[in-house]
């Protein structure tokens, strides 16, 4: 019998809700041992929070201003790039208050708890997209969330 996301998943699921305030959920992750939570509409995930996505909101992606420095057609211009400080005018906490729907990713991949380790491989070793957790959904109800590290263990314990 092989081995399916529901028997490595983690069923009590911590979720937020979307309009709960980008401050109240930095403050419940800050306190968790894990880096992001399902956004949970009454049983439907319509999204997922993480660090990643909060540290953008307070820091810039891109603070680098590129300046193209030559004299054509004697010299090729050379793109230099000029890191920004911080605007003291900024103020950190003016998002705070706003609801985390506003910056949390809403496509959001999944998997069914009958899906085996190489669907859930599959997702969370994606290149491209970098999932760290998986939310486990049965027809529009969250129902479990497998992380990399329940993949890992699971697939030590196959080898076994």
């Amino acid at each position: 019998m092989s081995v399916r996301a529901r028997d490595i998943m983690t069923a009590d699921v911590e979720t937020v809700a979307p309009d709960e305030e980008i401050a109240t959920v930095l403050t419940r992750l800050s306190d968790a041992a894990f880096d992001g939570f399902p956004v949970v509409d009454e049983e439907r995930v319509v999204g997922i929070v993480t660090q990643s996505d909060l540290v953008d909101l307070f820091q810039p992606s891109d603070r680098t201003l590129w300046i193209p420095i030559g004299f054509p057609p004697f010299i090729e211009p050379i793109d230099y790039g000029f890191d920004l400080p911080w605007d003291d005018e900024i103020d950190l906490s003016e998002r705070a208050g706003e609801p985390i729907s506003s910056v949390m990713t809403t496509d959001v991949v999944t998997v069914s708890p009958d899906d085996d380790l190489d669907r859930v491989l599959s997702v969370l070793a994606d290149e491209e997209r970098d999932v760290n957790r998986v939310p486990v959904i049965d027809g529009d109800r969250l129902v479990g969330i497998v992380t990399r590290e329940d993949l890992l263990r699971a697939l030590r314990r196959e080898r076994s």
